[in-house]
């Protein structure tokens, strides 16, 4: 099996099923369970998984440990879904141990068991390369909720950390935010410490608050006069948490509390498991950490930007941080999503942001075209039909600068920020 045919192999296998860990459990026992080895901090949340887990891993490396990352979904290369020290994994090795899970899965198929759904495989993959390459830690984000996400077979988990909870999908994880957080917080074992978003909505907390008594666990959440924001240029976060102070790659008030978070699971594992973590770690460890399209500044003059926010909260920050940055109402985007997502709510909380939008459609079978996202987005704009997404990324650049406005946007899906980040990057060097 060739590189190429190992991720072929892994996108033809099925999306969804019925929620459960029975069937990552059969194929784990059919693997020799290298899960079993491992000491993991797990991420789940409804914003902010994939930032908070590439800072938690770049401080850990930083301290001199060796660090297993998953990351869902990837952006530009599937390899970025498995990290090591901040290294994909070689292309070899994925086809070698995508071929290795397949045969375990046929074996447990063969002998009567479940068949595994691609995140399942995907998982499996991860862990059995942590287990080989002897990871010190393991940093897993969740792909969807938490009680039965593929990454929850772990059995030693060190910290269970949770993002901002926010209505996402309900289809498969209930309609209000406490039953979403009764989901996420599923994570929550014996033994761990959990470290929570400073800034969780009050019916998050309920959820939250009773897995942790029921597991005799603390809570650990960073407190918000504890974080301080420094003075910077436009689109520049510097922070300063308990005398943490840096300049982060990602903008945002919101990402300054997911550093919160990072320097809290930090210490977690120096005061409650012994691991030697230095204050230059952390400091180094948020410095160095980026991750695409998290409200990526590709070029400043005029604006370049990439954000795969695809949900209400997730705008909601994108709009708090341009109009912080003195954007409001002077740029154009470029939006683009899938059908599934609430697309109004999303919209909606970009209201003051943009004098123009075109609208395009994401390279996957769920997404909404660019005419039906023209449909809904004329009630919160001025909006036109872009077309295929270079298309619509030619008509935004052109239009901010035949107006004199500050720059462009896109935005509405990870699926739109793979395939406009190339061009994106492109458009950059003019």
């Amino acid at each position: 099996m060739t590189p190429q045919q190992a991720i072929e192999a892994l996108h033809a296998l099925p999306g969804g099923g019925k929620p459960t860990l029975d069937r990552m459990r059969a194929l784990m026992e059919a693997l020799g369970n290298p899960e079993r080895s491992l000491k993991c901090i797990q991420i789940a949340g409804t914003n902010g998984k994939g930032t908070l887990a590439v800072m938690t891993a770049c401080i850990l490396t930083r301290a001199g440990y060796k660090t297993g990352l998953t990351i869902s979904p990837y952006v530009t290369d599937f390899r970025e879904r498995f990290q090591i020290d901040g290294r994909m994994i070689p292309p070899e090795t994925l086809a070698d141990l995508t071929e290795r899970v397949l045969d375990a899965a046929d074996a447990v198929q063969a002998a009567g068991g479940p068949a595994p759904v691609q995140f399942e495989v995907v998982t499996a993959v991860a862990f059995l390369w942590f287990a080989q390459e002897k990871c010190d830690l393991v940093v897993l984000e969740t792909g969807l909720g938490g009680r039965y996400d593929a990454t929850n077979v772990v059995p030693n988990t060190l910290v269970s950390a949770i993002t901002r909870i926010g209505m996402d999908h309900m289809a498969l994880l209930g309609n209000t935010i406490a039953e979403i957080a009764n989901e996420k917080a599923g994570i929550i074992k014996e033994g761990c410490t959990v470290v929570c978003y400073p800034d969780q909505p009050p019916e998050a907390m309920g959820p939250i608050l009773s897995a942790a008594a029921e597991k005799h666990v603390t809570i650990v959440t960073p407190e918000p006069e504890d974080l301080v924001r420094r003075k910077g240029r436009p689109l520049e976060n510097r922070i300063d948490y308990g005398g943490y102070e840096v300049a982060l790659n990602f903008p945002g008030r919101h990402q300054g509390n997911h550093a919160a978070m990072a320097v809290e699971i930090a210490l977690t594992l120096w005061r409650e498991y012994g691991y030697d973590i230095s204050d230059e770690a952390i400091l180094e460890g948020l410095r160095v950490a980026s991750l695409p399209a998290r409200i990526e500044v590709l070029r400043r003059h005029p604006l370049l930007l990439l954000d795969g926010c695809h949900n209400p909260d997730g705008a909601s920050g994108l709009a708090q941080t341009l109009a912080d940055a003195g954007y409001a109402d002077n740029l154009v985007a470029v939006i683009g999503m899938v059908a599934d997502k609430d697309c109004d709510g999303f919209l909606e909380k970009l209201e003051p942001c943009f004098a123009k939008v075109f609208t395009t459609a994401p390279a996957t079978p769920r997404a909404l075209s660019a005419e039906d996202m023209y449909q809904k987005a004329r009630f919160h704009f001025d909006a036109e039909v872009g077309g295929t997404v270079a298309e619509a990324i030619r008509k935004a650049v052109d239009y901010a600068d035949d107006n004199t406005l500050a720059g462009v946007v896109v935005c509405g899906s990870l699926y739109l920020a793979a395939e406009a980040r190339p061009l994106l990057l492109e458009e950059a060097k003019n």
